[in-house]
């Protein structure tokens, strides 16, 4: 393997295209702290003060960030819930926070994702309407409550969407004095709000009065505003900021940036650009819309990258694009590449990097390894040291389809990276079976739609012919944004994985005029505009909705993380159409992730049939569930108050998995 790069370059270079494809597909590329520092930035950097060292686990029980930790191990060392005496859970509080809509009316749905954030004696969290509750963490009262009044437009994406608030507080609080602990909260149209987290009233000294206008930097193919729908990754001073756009939309779009914030003043510190110059005048996104990692004891923040625009079409872009798909380490003070590995090469799927990579230490044939793992929606995870990005076990480059002549001025990708341990967790090989069962009811339509669908295996690129390309999985497949979990006493990650078939078909200009029929979320046409190709990606169901493949449509996961080997594997939750369950044996797909904790316990909402359950770490046996309001599309919170151990799920839906939303918080705990 070719060695690393001896020093990152600070600034975009005009030489990119020179880099060759063969450091591009097997080299962790120190590349390109892309953007140079603007008139507001300093790229004065003072030497930073000696510090205590930062463990990657926190010596207490931490849950005040979108992953519990920063981490995004999402595990709690509590252990008074257990495998013992889980089956005795019950509600002890819920709040509905009204903020809620089906679409049916004025306004749009509300897709709500938020994890509760325990931090200050308070559970703080934010609504779909753009509000900032602060609660009791034991009753649920009210502490105070904070509205944006901003917009409920759904201004970038089909719904009205959220996932929560951040906290940071400094690092000796002055009694008395006001924002010392904040609380962060983005708003769909580019507004980041930042309130006391004491008593919600806004910051006057961060932004302009406690409201920072991200669009400000919305410079370059502005076609929509830079929704902040995550919360930010507070580092230490640093807001660390992704976006948020709109998909399939634009062939050129706003270029992705990620911005490191202070958190007391609001004034940006550095620029990270995943595009060169050139590259974001004629694309666009390559953003990070989701949450970031960081390990404080080495300074680095881990960014999930996703696509450049637009998604199935890249003859735009046909050069090199290291940084797009990309797992991308950065120094948290200057913004620099310290390593970056790409996991599609020319990305014509959509396969946005959508979770924060889990940190983790493991220990690989006697070795002890600063690691990370990396979850993907083409259901690979990628294990690397974190230090240097280099393999942890071996990761192969290997030929891939290539396209079938059908689509003009696209080139294809020879290799991708495939992992070698952990293996797959999904089949990619050969088409899913057929589902007997809805190939018989709807007489044959899911077998017709499979002889009709191109498919040679993984990365086989988009086509205009038949039906399409099948995906397994694409777009809505794999593992989704909740990420892993990792237990670090036994060294087990945790995955919850969705099982979905869907095709994709693209249309040149005047073949789309004629097919387009509108869309949902996340599916049907879209128009890639100025691209020569619209598109068309739709989940492969009969006419009865029921899926065309063999089930189980979703699974949870467990890794041993010291081989790479899968320890048990089950479907999770059920599924559910005309308002019945299907068999759990049948699994569901799921949106949101698990959280572990020390008394051996995986909670985990996420699945179509709108429970919550509880699983063993050591047997993947379920031990308790409960029924909830909606689908909880969000990760978990686990965390202590007055000596009594909770576990939080906010229960909102997302249209993707059913129209069934809500705008529940039910939370748990053993009777007293």
């Amino acid at each position: 393997m070719p060695t690393l790069l001896p020093t990152p370059f600070k600034s975009i270079t005009p030489g990119l295209g020179a880099v060759t494809a063969l450091a591009i597909c097997f080299t962790p590329l120190p590349l390109l702290a892309q953007g140079q520092p603007s008139e507001q930035e300093n790229p004065e950097q003072e030497e930073a003060p000696s510090r205590a060292p930062i463990p990657l686990v926190p010596g207490e029980p931490t849950w005040n960030s979108f992953h519990g930790q920063l981490n995004a191990q999402k595990y709690s060392p509590l252990d008074q819930i257990n495998t013992d005496n889980v089956g005795e859970l019950e509600k002890v509080w819920e709040v509905h926070t009204g903020d809620v809509a089906d679409g049916s009316g004025e306004l749009p749905a509300t897709v709500w994702s938020a994890t509760p954030v325990f931090a200050n004696d308070t559970l703080y969290i934010g609504t779909p309407f753009y509000r900032i509750l602060a609660l009791d963490p034991g009753s649920g009262e009210e502490k105070w409550s904070f509205d944006t009044q901003s917009s409920l437009e759904a201004l970038t994406q089909p719904a009205l969407k959220n996932r929560g608030v951040a906290y940071w507080q400094a690092d000796d609080p002055v009694a008395g004095e006001p924002c010392q602990k904040i609380i962060y909260m983005g708003t769909m149209d580019a507004q980041l709000f930042a309130v006391d987290a004491d008593s919600g009233e806004q910051c006057a000294d961060f932004a302009d009065n406690g409201v920072l206008d991200v669009n400000q930097w919305n410079d370059t193919n502005d076609r929509w505003p830079l929704s902040l729908l995550q919360p930010p990754t507070v580092v230490g001073d640093h807001l660390v900021l992704g976006w948020a756009g709109m998909d399939w939309a634009y062939e050129q779009a706003p270029p992705g940036t990620v911005y490191s914030i202070n958190a007391r003043t609001g004034e940006r510190e550095w620029t990270f650009q995943a595009l060169s110059d050139e590259m974001r005048d004629q694309s666009g996104t390559a953003n990070v819309w989701t949450h970031m990692s960081a390990d404080e004891e080495r300074g680095l923040v881990y960014l999930p990258v996703s696509s450049p625009s637009p998604n199935y079409w890249g003859g735009n872009r046909t050069e090199e694009v290291p940084l797009g798909t990309s797992t991308t380490a950065l120094d948290i003070e200057t913004g620099e590449v310290v390593w970056s590995r790409q996991w599609v090469h020319h990305d014509i799927w959509d396969y946005d990097i959508n979770a924060a990579p889990t940190l983790m230490d493991i220990t690989v044939d006697g070795e002890e390894i600063p690691a990370l793992i990396q979850a993907t929606k083409m259901g690979f995870l990628f294990v690397v040291n974190r230090e240097t990005g280099e393999d942890v076990w071996p990761i192969e480059e290997r030929p891939v389809p290539s396209g079938d002549g059908s689509v003009e001025g696209e080139v294809y990708a020879p290799t991708q990276p495939f992992p070698t341990k952990p293996e797959p967790l999904l089949d990619q090989s050969e088409k899913p079976n057929v589902w007997a069962l809805a190939d018989a009811v709807s007489f044959g339509e899911c077998s017709a739609l499979w002889d009709d669908l191109h498919y040679e295996g993984m990365y086989t690129p988009p086509t205009t012919q038949g039906e399409g390309t099948l995906g397994f999985p694409i777009s809505a497949g794999g593992v989704q944004w909740g990420g892993v979990a990792f237990d670090p006493e036994s060294q087990t990650a945790i995955v919850n994985t969705s099982h979905i078939v869907q095709y994709i078909k693209l249309y040149n200009r005047e073949d789309y005029d004629k097919a387009d029929s509108g869309s949902g979320n996340e599916s049907g046409f879209a128009p890639q505009e100025g691209a020569p190709y619209g598109m068309r990606l739709e989940v492969a169901l009969n006419r009865l909705g029921m899926p065309c493949w063999e089930p189980p449509f979703g699974e949870l996961v467990a890794l041993d993380m010291t081989s790479g080997d899968i320890k048990w594997r089950r479907p999770v939750g059920a599924s559910q159409q005309y308002g019945f369950f299907m068999p759990e044996s049948w699994g569901s797909p799921t949106i949101g992730g698990p959280a572990v904790t020390a008394g051996n316990i995986i909670f985990i909402g996420a699945s179509m049939d709108a429970k919550v359950r509880a699983y063993s770490l050591e047997t993947g046996e379920e031990l308790w569930s409960d029924q909830t309001e909606a689908p909880s599309v969000s990760n978990p919170a686990v965390y202590e108050y007055n000596g009594r151990q909770y576990v939080a799920f906010v229960s909102g839906g997302n249209t993707i998995l059913k129209d069934q939303v809500g705008d529940q918080i039910a939370v748990y705990a053993l009777p007293e």
